[in-house]
């Protein structure tokens, strides 16, 4: 068993059946029916992330959206969806509140209250922020 701090090798995921799915640029296509997701690695770049291979065509489908980031899609429950969301706003909302505190009030909270808001700050930064996409993972591990 992995230690707490270590991400698992592979995770199980279960695709949500009957949910579309975007994949960029006013293209949605069916969870069930996406059968593979493939990088592009030549050319990438803006319109052009990720092939999308699906059960009903017999070339592939290009996103604008990474992989990673279709995937995410096809197996969150729409609730889940809206509580990240949610959550995004409300750190986004503490963060803006963070940064108006005045220099005296941070001093304050630093030395009466061991509450360092600098800290802070570049935490709820880390959270708001896109993970930086591993490349050193290979496609196999998506659906393994």
């Amino acid at each position: 068993m992995p230690a707490p701090s270590e991400e698992p090798e592979h995770m199980a995921m279960d695709i949500k059946a009957d949910r579309m799915v975007y994949l960029g640029y006013g293209k949605y296509w069916r969870s069930d029916e996406i059968v593979g997701l493939n990088p592009i690695e030549e050319g990438r770049g803006p319109g052009r992330r990720t092939e999308v291979f699906v059960s009903t065509r017999p070339d592939a489908l290009v996103a604008s959206r990474s992989e990673r980031a279709i995937l995410q899609e096809m197996v969150t429950a729409p609730d889940e969806i809206f509580r990240m969301e949610e959550a995004r706003s409300v750190i986004g909302d503490l963060l803006d509140a963070l940064q108006d505190l005045s220099p005296l009030l941070r001093r304050v909270l630093s030395n009466e209250g061991r509450f360092e808001v600098d800290k802070w700050e570049e935490r709820l930064r880390a959270l708001l922020s896109p993970p930086a996409e591993e490349e050193t993972k290979s496609q196999s591990d998506l659906f393994a």
